[in-house]
């Protein structure tokens, strides 16, 4: 774990309730794809971010940060955020946390899983495996609620539609309109799709509890215990 000081050089809204920040960190950051970091917004309050940026994007770091109700703890850590920003301060943060990092097994097709904001999770180890020229199938599931919450739909698409053995599928749980896609709980859709889970790896992001249920009915699905990587396991049974 690095612990730093970064400016926060950048905040903007991606939907009514997610905001993308961008930091800049005083020295070059070492991290894993998959590994969040912590906003350090006093010596015993320490706020747990993923990282949506790629390791080797050592000069920047950029999150995605649901915040809803104002009293919620994201929504309190996106003030701290914002108030620094406008001072032109710097924050502490730290940076290289979390056991569900990327196993790079080039054996072992690859499926990542987010649920709204773990979004972000998932897009770090997708960038990361894409920038190193993986081979094997990557399939990149995002759930969401309601179709809006899809803020980078066109950017994963396009992002895909770039890599034969990259394959992009959203899933929206309350359709309205015209939605073609997959609909229900994202990782029902991933059970639809695939046979057995036997032969993958599986990173997941998402609330706690939804997480304890993939977990579940993903080893109904033939996934190998050791196989299955979500930082909710280290807080959950």
């Amino acid at each position: 774990m690095q612990t730093l000081q970064a400016a926060v050089t950048r905040i903007a809204p991606l939907t009514e309730f997610v905001f993308q920040v961008e930091l800049t960190p005083e020295q070059p950051v070492s991290f894993l794809a998959g590994q969040y970091l912590q906003v350090v917004l006093a010596e015993k309050d320490k706020r747990a971010f993923s990282i949506a940026s790629k390791p080797s994007q050592t000069n920047l770091i950029e999150l995605h940060i649901g915040a809803g109700a104002v009293d919620s703890y994201a929504m309190q850590a996106l003030a701290f955020l914002k108030t620094a920003h406008e001072a032109n301060q710097t924050v502490t943060i730290e940076v290289g946390l979390g056991n569900a990092h990327l196993r790079e097994t080039p054996s072992m097709p690859t499926i990542l899983l987010a649920g709204g904001t773990g979004f972000s999770y998932v897009k770090s180890i997708a960038d990361h495996l894409a920038e190193i020229n993986y081979d094997q199938p990557v399939f990149f599931y995002w759930g969401v609620k309601v179709e809006s919450a899809l803020y980078a739909k066109e950017e994963m698409e396009a992002w895909a539609k770039r890599r034969p053995n990259f394959q992009f599928i959203p899933v929206v749980e309350t359709p309205e309109g015209e939605w073609q896609g997959h609909t229900g709980y994202v990782h029902h859709a991933v059970m639809a799709d695939i046979v057995s889970l036997e032969p993958y790896q599986v990173y997941m992001a998402g609330r706690f509890d939804m997480i304890g249920i993939v977990r579940d009915d993903f080893l109904t699905k033939g996934a190998i215990r050791e196989n299955l990587f979500a930082d909710a396991f280290a807080f959950i049974k």
